[in-house]
């Protein structure tokens, strides 16, 4: 595995040395095989365990923990960073794009603030399946490599097996990032910073000055529109949208409390310290809004000299999101639907529909996945939607069955089977169920999935998820 530096060149406090604590009896539980063929990381199988586990450093290339700022919860933070991981540097692919190789769990850094910097293996193995789900289901996503069991024990409450996992993402610059240099007035390495991700995102962006970096904004605003509309579409909640979990290409990264909605609601929230229902399934789009307002405010030193004027040619765009995502919604619901065309009266339809979800309790995937194949006579519309769907199939089409297939899944990573197999980790190391299980979760739009696998749990009322730190 050939590495690169990264992001060593924006600031001296940006990326700091800091190598990972070895740890006493790495073993490899996952391997991600496709992933490292299409990046083209070869490490031979008898040394994984000690690279992924953090005990094998390349001498050429030195870890670094990165600092960010982080609105958590709308309180904002000037110094959270990687407090238990470490980038290892940063391979090619075959277009010479750059991917970040992180390690998490990998011990503390200089950003811990008195945490032990380590990942038990639940947490682990979840953002190993989620991920690799969410890249299935055509979600933006950063993936996973890697998850190694340290044969050292993590003291949460209560105790449990560690591991690490080694996270690919195309980059790890955050909302959060831009905020802890814009926080530290650092100007030149703000500027910096939105060179680095306009290069790697956003390449075709031209423009110099002010309207560079107004474009990049722009840009990052469309694509956290194009990832909250793709969460929604296949009944995603993130759980913990705080700006330093917002990363500017649009991916999704942190998996902790995340979890799928079952029975449709707007209010649906599962994690565990969100008990406001901030970042309900609902509330995702506003809070994608607020993010990218934070975005904006710490650009205002690389718009104009004078705030106010920076604010003045700024606000239009972080006003412009509401329009914008307003219509990709109206679209996506025209994908799950398979419309034809668009007409005023399709609002009232597709409202009307998730109000008898909501009021009956009915299952998202499951309600998609059989309105879907209800136009190949394969499946029983349900009862409950039987008046609604006679007004649906007047809007039907030719190709209504091959758009709403590609937009309704038939499977999803289900909590209840995640939770199980997470059981199963604690207590066993290992998973029966698990290899079948992602083999499915990556042909989600498949008809001959397991059916035990698509049915919806009975009771979810009282399911939380947690971070996992």
């Amino acid at each position: 595995m050939k590495l690169v530096p990264r992001y060593t060149e924006i600031a001296d406090q940006f990326a700091i040395a800091d190598m990972p604590s070895p740890v006493s009896q790495p073993s490899v539980l996952l391997f991600n095989d496709a992933l490292a063929e299409q990046l083209d990381i070869s490490v031979a199988p008898e040394n994984r365990a000690m690279v992924f586990g953090g005990n094998y450093i390349d001498p050429k290339v030195g870890p670094v923990a990165l600092g960010y700022s982080g609105h958590q919860f709308a309180h904002f933070s000037p110094r959270l960073g990687d407090g238990r991981a470490h980038l290892l540097g940063a391979v090619a692919d075959q277009d010479g794009l750059l991917w970040d190789i992180q390690l998490k769990g990998s011990g503390a850094t200089p950003f811990s603030r008195g945490g032990d910097g380590r990942c038990a293996i639940g947490p682990a193995v979840r953002e190993y399946i989620m991920s690799e789900a969410m890249h299935a289901l055509g979600v933006p996503t950063t993936r996973c490599l890697a998850v190694v069991a340290t044969g050292e024990t993590v003291y949460r409450q209560p105790p449990q097996p560690g591991a690490i996992v080694t996270r690919v993402a195309s980059s790890h610059i955050r909302v959060g990032s831009f905020q802890y240099l814009a926080t530290q007035g650092d100007v030149t390495s703000l500027k910096a910073l939105a060179d680095l991700a306009i290069a790697r995102h956003y390449p075709h962006i031209e423009s110099t000055g002010s309207e560079r970096y107004l474009a990049f904004l722009a840009e990052v605003i469309k694509q956290q529109i194009t990832l909250v509309i793709s969460w929604m579409r296949v009944g995603f909640i993130h759980g913990v949208m705080n700006t330093d979990n917002t990363l500017i290409s649009g991916e999704t990264i942190d998996y902790g409390p995340c979890a799928m909605m079952n029975q449709f609601d707007f209010d649906t929230v599962f994690s565990s310290i969100d008990r406001q229902g901030r970042y309900a399934f609902g509330n995702q789009p506003n809070i994608a809004n607020w993010n990218c307002a934070r975005l904006a405010e710490s650009l205002i030193p690389l718009i104009n000299e004078d705030d106010e004027q920076a604010v003045a040619v700024l606000s239009p765009l972080i006003n412009g999101f509401a329009e914008q995502f307003n219509h990709a919604f109206t679209q996506m619901w025209a994908q799950k639907l398979g419309l034809d065309g668009h007409q005023d009266s399709d609002t009232e339809l597709v409202a009307e529909l998730l109000a008898l979800l909501s009021d009956h309790k009915l299952d998202y995937t499951n309600t998609f996945n059989a309105l879907t194949q209800s136009l190949e006579g394969d499946e029983a519309i349900p009862t409950e939607l039987t008046q609604w769907s006679q007004k649906w199939q007047q809007r039907t089409y030719a190709s209504s069955y091959a758009i709403m297939r590609k937009a309704n899944p038939k499977l999803i990573p289900r909590n209840h089977i995640i939770e199980n197999i997470l059981k199963d980790f604690n207590q066993k190391g290992q998973s029966a169920m698990l290899s079948e299980y992602l083999q499915a979760l990556r042909q989600p739009y498949q008809q001959d999935a397991n059916e035990l696998w698509c049915t919806a749990p009975q009771d979810e009322e009282n399911y939380q998820t947690f971070c996992g730190t």
